[in-house]
């Protein structure tokens, strides 16, 4: 239920809940009406420096037609800023490399605000769902966010990498989709067959058996701009029903808008080609030789003998949720002996950036 300001006078919740209602999908009608115009011109324009109105280096043999835009959603809380950053560094760094079919790149913004990023990474500010529409689950605001993007910027390729903050890449990452056949990441986690009864509630038995139902998210995914303005709708339609259905939420929990991108793409008829070796995601995977991606969501706990102890704080950690407030500090040390070599691998990225290559300024006063 969409809760009201607490300052909101003598207004009825349910006044409230049907004013909140009606400002979302009146912008979102507004916003379908005017996209097809892609002027740009509208109050939150593209803002930041970099690809933006310059010249883009791309990778040696690059195929134009197979370059794809790399755009991930973030909020503007430091949590999120320091990610980011890190993430849009080593898209620079590989976009350039032999192999890569990387285009542009936008963040797009769904705080509803500038922050002070802008003028670092280029940067699309998108509004928010109405206050309270995503219960606490923040990530509901991602599949709005891309509905908004899609209809207000300018995207010059034909395919767009959907991708996160902690992202990074470990090499240049060509085009994996083909054709109207989008590549995604196989979640071992998304099982649409063990979850029939519940999915049949989005997914009606005319639109064939669970099984078309991929077992993805919606990152990381390259797919054509055109199947993804399509998708992009209905995936957010369904975030919103999933959410308001007790039972759904409850079952899916924090996965729940993964399940919704999953479900929205097998409603338009869309398969993707799974690909294992688009990421890997520590500690569960030991080795990054065959990987572009690295996605470090999971901590990382060991003993000092290098052992997993996970569930339990290791005597050598790295957690992403242990700089909620300030970014990592500068020079983290390395794992023990023993432990599995991708943890190795994303150490070195991390602290190449904070100390080697010394491009962000956040550490350089840790």
């Amino acid at each position: 239920m969409i809760v009201g300001r607490k300052n909101a006078g003598k207004a009825s919740p349910f006044l409230l809940i049907l004013i909140s209602v009606g400002c979302f999908f009146a912008t979102y009608n507004f916003l379908t009406m005017v996209g097809h115009s892609r002027s740009g011109d509208g109050p939150r324009k593209l803002l930041g420096s970099g690809d933006q109105g310059g010249a883009v280096a791309f990778g040696s043999g690059s195929d134009p037609s197979k370059r794809f835009h790399v755009a991930l959603t973030a909020t503007d809380a430091l949590y999120s800023q320091w990610q980011s950053r890190i993430m849009y560094y080593w898209y620079k760094q590989m976009r350039v490399r032999p192999g890569s079919d990387m285009g542009g790149f936008t963040r797009i913004l769904h705080s509803g605000k500038p922050d002070g990023l802008m003028d670092e990474i280029p940067t699309l500010v998108v509004d928010p769902l109405p206050e309270g529409a995503d219960r606490g689950y923040i990530v509901l605001n991602r599949p709005w966010a891309f509905v908004q993007w899609l209809q207000k910027a300018n995207i010059k390729e034909d395919y767009i990498l959907m991708a996160e903050p902690d992202h990074i890449f470990v090499k240049p990452l060509p085009n994996l989709a083909h054709g109207e056949e989008p590549a995604a990441f196989p979640f071992f986690y998304i099982k649409p067959t063990d979850n029939e009864k519940i999915l049949r509630k989005f997914f009606p038995e005319e639109k064939g058996p669970v099984s078309n139902i991929d077992p993805i998210g919606n990152s990381p995914v390259i797919i054509q701009k055109a199947q993804l303005e399509k998708i992009a709708p209905t995936w957010m339609n369904v975030s919103l029903k999933m959410k308001e259905d007790v039972e759904t939420d409850k079952a899916f929990g924090w996965v729940l808008e993964m399940y919704a991108y999953a479900v929205a793409s097998a409603l338009h008829g869309v398969h993707h080609s799974l690909q294992k070796d688009f990421m890997i995601q520590p500690p569960w995977d030991a080795k990054s030789d065959n990987t572009f991606i690295i996605h470090y969501t999971y901590g990382c706990d060991y003993s000092l003998k290098g052992e997993l102890t996970y569930g339990k704080i290791g005597e050598w950690r790295f957690d992403k949720r242990s700089y909620l407030r300030s970014p990592p500090p500068r020079n983290l040390s390395l794992p023990p002996p023993g432990v599995p070599e991708s943890v190795f691998t994303f150490l070195k990225f991390l602290n190449c950036l904070a100390s080697k290559c010394k491009i962000l300024s956040f550490w350089h006063s840790q």
